[in-house]
């Protein structure tokens, strides 16, 4: 955290940068010597809301005295723009700003990249930060939500392995929430397009034991025969983070061997329906139909 872009960071940065460090392990050194081309996408819902409330807050109190420092932590790719110059990477970058089911259109984008070959291995990322501007926001509106804050990265990468390997099998359409499609359709929706579940497979979505808020969800998947894993429910509400610990659980779940495959389910709070299913392959860990 000594790195000079990193000394006057808030939050949201020093997650993100922390979960892209964990997730490239090794590949971190190979980024910085140029070995490696990396994509990165970091998707985010509030963004850098606590610099964003310091900024306008020292505005509407003396606009002549409003700090320019604080301004470029406002913008929503300041973690992104903060994470390539650690890195010292010059490849694609780019931030994605929607609801929390941001974080597989990331991934599609990411896996996109690579069929592209616009990159060599991609890191998605998805972050967030608290402040008691969101909190009263979701007190308005969800009283009963448990906001909370971090960040979580998938390494998307194309290799020759020896072992079984996780491979992304698909990501969705994005189903929008509109006023011909509610929750509960485009659910319905994002669950037609991805494959049938069996025992031997995991559910991880996005349910966070709030009827009201749930109930689209638990009704397209009422009838899902594998195990359930619903993350939000231990995490709280993460909002792009966590769609993020929703990816990861399912692939350490994968990479430990207790499942065959993971189907991953989010229905936004305010945007979108989208999912994706993972696999294990002892084949390339090619991407197949990221999304179309």
């Amino acid at each position: 955290m000594g790195h000079a872009r990193l000394r006057r960071t808030s939050p949201i940065t020093q997650f993100a940068v922390a979960a892209a460090l964990e997730a490239l392990g090794a590949d971190a050194a190979r980024v910085r010597d140029g070995s490696l081309l990396l994509g990165i996408v970091l998707c985010v819902m509030t963004g850098c809301v606590n610099y964003s409330r310091r900024f306008y807050d020292e505005t509407l109190k003396d606009p002549a005295m409003a700090s320019p420092i604080l301004f470029p932590e406002t913008v929503f790719n300041a973690p992104a723009s903060h994470l390539a110059a650690l890195l010292e990477s010059n490849a694609i970058n780019y931030t994605l700003v929607g609801d929390p089911g941001t974080f597989l259109q990331g991934v599609a984008a990411g896996a996109n990249w690579l069929l592209e070959d616009r990159a060599e291995a991609c890191l998605v990322l998805g972050a967030e930060e608290i402040d008691w501007l969101t909190a009263e926001a979701y007190g308005l509106f969800a009283r009963k939500v448990v906001l909370s804050e971090g960040a979580g990265a998938v390494y998307l990468c194309r290799e020759i392995h020896d072992q079984p390997v996780v491979q992304l099998h698909s990501v969705t359409e994005s189903h929008l929430f509109l006023p011909g499609q509610n929750r509960a359709q485009a659910a319905q929706r994002m669950r037609a397009e991805l494959p049938d579940g069996n025992p031997e497979h995991l559910l991880c979505d996005g349910t966070q034991g709030l009827r009201s808020l749930d109930a689209a969800e638990l009704e397209v998947w009422r009838d899902w025969p594998g195990s359930r894993s619903s993350p939000k429910e231990i995490l709280g509400e993460g909002l792009a983070a966590a769609s993020a610990w929703q990816c990861v659980a399912a692939l350490d779940a994968l990479r430990e061997g207790q499942h065959a495959g993971a189907t991953v389910s989010v229905v936004g709070c305010n945007q979108q329906a989208i999912g994706a299913h993972f696999v294990i392959s002892n084949l390339k860990s090619q991407i197949s139909n990221p999304s179309e």
